[in-house]
């Protein structure tokens, strides 16, 4: 019999149909995270002398402020590091379904993130285990973000790391009424409004607030359509004496965006650039629905697409996500050498994943599409708690940190009319929808860890500690109605469930820091970290409960062989550097060396007539890398950064089937990460003007895990001016800017949201990037 086998590796693969005998039916009603998968080197000599400690890097307010208003921070961390790489396919990169991180190998989904110590989990797309950055913090309100090296942070509150943690941290109110106010105009009706106002002290306590709204909207720049976010942040601040404070923060985001259409390579080359959905031509969206359930290509589409690629064109795809954040943080000195911090948070997610599936049938009208829509529901409550001792030469630190996650996704079916599809973004109530299944899961996730920062010398810490980690996912489908919907066309909806528990009593980090010479470091880092089991919907994969089995073969006899051998991943991460930092020049070089255990993935095996997917251990990675960066400040406001980044990270021996063959990708690197990226920004700053040019170059990106097919490389530039007006009657500060992104209008893949293939251009996960787009900003302080 022959064999067929597909891979889609964890931490971040996203969803298949996962039965091997029924066609791909691909819309963003995608409930699982991203493709597969660390470092930040700040230009700015005064966040460097901030850095915390050795594998720690800045990026300051200031940076954050040349690039255009509202942009991602994400973005601006790969715009201006050695290692990192962000792409998507908007300017502002603020698109969930297509944005993709990468730091040092690692992608956003195994990064530890966490806000004032909130945690964040995962980043991206479908994120049941915490909030995108985008999505929890107005980027104005953000004073900077820091990035640990390679191998993590003991007290990052996380269960997703593998390999580096962000961190971000957040403005206190001020000390004077004040409020700033700053309003973008850009391409494509880009408007966004900025809006904050600060209280000042308010009485002899010190109590203080802010508020702060922002809109972003900008037109789809192809199809039919746009993006739309608001968001709200509230700060209020009580300070307890002189010994600490109380913080309560209130954020919501409300994400209302229609989505690009994902594409083939190979779709991408012959329909071009601005090919999306199909909407707002109805009759075409059915004539084409009715040839991918036949199997063929309709007329006016050129030579070389293929029936299957049809299937992936769709009437329209959507995404509406609302979140509410809430935390309360008490920082409090106890002794003199003793300072507590609690922190309480609370997170409620809940939103709809919509799209056109071309492979179901609205029965009553007979049309053979049907808006198909995801209902998450995220329900997050937990706490931190932290206490740092001073004692002569040790700086010891120790804490707890507990979350319990329910998470809710029923997946429901909505009919297209005869003369009209069911409206994308209205009218998602569950009365007016056939319910195809339903699942839930509840995790239960605690940490603890104690580390010692031993000051050797005043030049020279060493740190050394451990983490504690447990998490505990139950669930799965709790409602399947596959067998009463005939007359929708449905097809096997891989219903399983079950608990499994990833656990690990000790995690080790070690790291050494050494200043001599005044200009001079030297450091290195070491570190265990194990990432706990992915959950998401059975029509997911990368998770132990997504797409299992087949018709033939259950998902829940899948799920029961998987549970007794399947073992959480982990990673050992080295990393050694020096760096150096002057008036004049300031450089760094990193190497690391990271060993990837117990790699996980989804893989479809069998005989060619029994096909069925499964969740198994497929072995090891080994990556080693190096970044490189210099920074030059010849004159007095002028500063040239350049910095080279290679990573060959590749799997090891052969993935495993049923029979007697199997594949071997040993020596293949890891899909969708460049081998080898350079970056330049170049800023002056002259009395109030402010010019910032920035250029990345990104090698070609495997795309498929036998490496027969590369995203091609490409070159990315940005442009930003800025002129700071002074002595304004009544204004602290008047500023104007203009941005230009994209300069070159260079056509080329940004972000990628989709399993990644064996081999072939099979899968349309590609986005194209944002061509080039102009913005200009106003802002004001007062």
């Amino acid at each position: 019999m022959a064999l067929i086998t597909t891979l889609t590796f964890c931490a971040g693969s996203p969803l298949t149909l996962a039965d091997a005998a029924k066609p791909k039916a691909r819309s963003h009603h995608r409930p699982a995270a991203k493709p597969v998968a660390s470092s930040v080197e700040t230009v700015s000599v005064v966040a460097r002398r901030a850095r915390p400690h050795a594998a720690v890097e800045v990026v300051s307010r200031e940076q954050m402020d040349r690039f255009i208003a509202g942009s991602s921070p994400m973005q601006i961390l790969a715009r201006t590091t050695p290692g990192a790489n962000f792409t998507s396919d908007d300017a502002f990169g603020l698109d969930t379904v297509a944005n993709l991180l990468y730091v040092r190998g690692f992608n956003q989904t195994q990064l530890g993130v966490a806000m004032d110590g909130i945690p964040m989990g995962g980043q991206g797309f479908h994120n049941w285990n915490g909030l995108g950055v985008d999505q929890m913090q107005i980027q104005e309100n953000i004073t900077g973000l820091t990035m640990s090296q390679g191998a993590g942070a003991l007290d990052i509150p996380s269960a997703q790391t593998l390999g580096g943690a962000i961190t971000f941290t957040t403005d206190d109110p001020e000390d004077r009424l004040g409020g700033r106010v700053s309003q973008l105009f850009g391409s494509n009706n880009g408007f966004r409004t900025f809006a904050r106002i600060d209280s000042g002290v308010l009485n002899a306590t010190g109590t203080k607030f802010y508020v702060s709204y922002a809109r972003t909207a900008q037109d789809m720049w192809k199809g039919f359509g746009d993006q739309q976010e608001h968001q709200a942040n509230a700060k209020l601040v009580q300070p307890i004496n002189t010994r600490g404070k109380i913080t309560a923060v209130f954020d919501y985001s409300n994400f209302d965006q229609y989505n690009y259409l994902s594409l083939t390579k190979n779709m991408w080359r012959l329909l071009g650039r601005d090919y999306t959905y199909l909407k707002p031509d109805y009759e075409l969206a059915k004539e084409y629905a009715v040839a991918a359930q036949n199997g063929t290509i309709p007329a006016g589409l050129p030579a070389g697409i293929t029936a299957d690629e049809v299937g992936d064109i769709a009437y329209d795809g959507t995404q509406e996500q609302r979140n509410y954040l809430s935390a309360v943080t008490g920082d409090y000195r106890l002794t003199s050498q003793l300072n507590s911090k609690t922190i309480a948070y609370a997170h409620v997610s809940n939103g709809v994943y919509q799209g056109t599936n071309n492979f179901l049938t609205s029965p009553d009208s007979g049309v053979p599409m049907v808006s198909q829509a995801g209902h998450p529901d995220v329900r997050r409550i937990g706490f931190t708690q932290a206490f740092d001792l001073k004692l002569d030469h040790h700086d010891i630190q120790t804490g707890v940190w507990y979350e319990n996650d329910r998470f809710r996704y029923p997946s429901r079916l909505y009919e297209d009319g005869v003369d009209a599809a069911h409206n994308s973004k209205s009218d998602y109530y569950a009365w007016q929808a056939t319910t195809w299944w339903s699942d839930a899961f509840n995790t239960n996730t605690f940490q603890y860890y104690l580390q010692d920062s031993w000051h050797l010398r005043p030049d020279m810490v060493l740190l050394a500690g451990f983490k504690s980690l447990v998490q505990t996912t139950h669930g799965g489908t709790k409602e399947d109605n596959s067998s009463d919907l005939a007359a929708w066309g449905v097809y096997y909806s891989h219903p399983a469930a079950g608990s499994l528990t990833a656990a690990n009593g000790f995690l080790p980090h070690f790291s050494w820091d050494w200043h001599f010479l005044h200009h001079h470091e030297l450091y290195w880092d070491i570190a265990e970290n194990m990432r706990a089991y992915d959950f998401g919907s059975q029509s997911g994969s990368g998770n132990p409960w997504g797409g299992l089995g087949s018709s033939t073969n259950s998902a829940q006899s899948v799920f029961d062989a998987a549970r007794q051998t399947l073992r959480p991943e982990r990673s050992w991460n080295y990393v050694v550097g020096y760096r150096f930092d002057s008036t004049i020049f300031s450089g760094s070089a990193d190497y690391y060396h990271t060993d990837f255990i117990n790699r996980l993935a989804a893989i479809t095996t069998g005989p060619a007539d029994n096909a069925y997917s499964a969740f198994v251990n497929v072995g090891h990675e080994t990556m080693n890398g190096a970044d490189v960066l210099g920074t030059i400040r010849p004159l007095r406001g002028l500063e040239l950064t350049n910095s080279f980044s290679w990573n060959d990270a590749t799997y090891e021996g052969a993935l495993p089937s049923s029979g007697g063959d199997s594949i071997d990708i040993k020596g293949r690197h890891q899909v969708y990460y460049p081998k080898y990226m350079y970056k330049a920004n170049l800023n002056y700053t002259y009395h109030g003007v402010v010019f910032n040019f920035a250029a990345t170059y990104n090698a070609k990106r495997p795309m498929t895990y036998t490496n027969d097919e590369y995203i091609p490389s490409y070159w990315t530039t940005d442009l930003t001016v800025s002129y700071d007006f002074v002595n304004i009657p009544h204004l602290r500060d008047l500023k104007i800017s203009f941005g230009i992104t994209n300069l070159a209008n260079q056509n080329y893949i940004g972000g990628v949201y989709g399993a990644a293939a064996i081999s072939g251009d099979d899968n349309a996960n590609l986005f194209v990037a944002a061509p080039r787009q102009y913005f200009g900003t106003v802002a004001a302080r007062f």
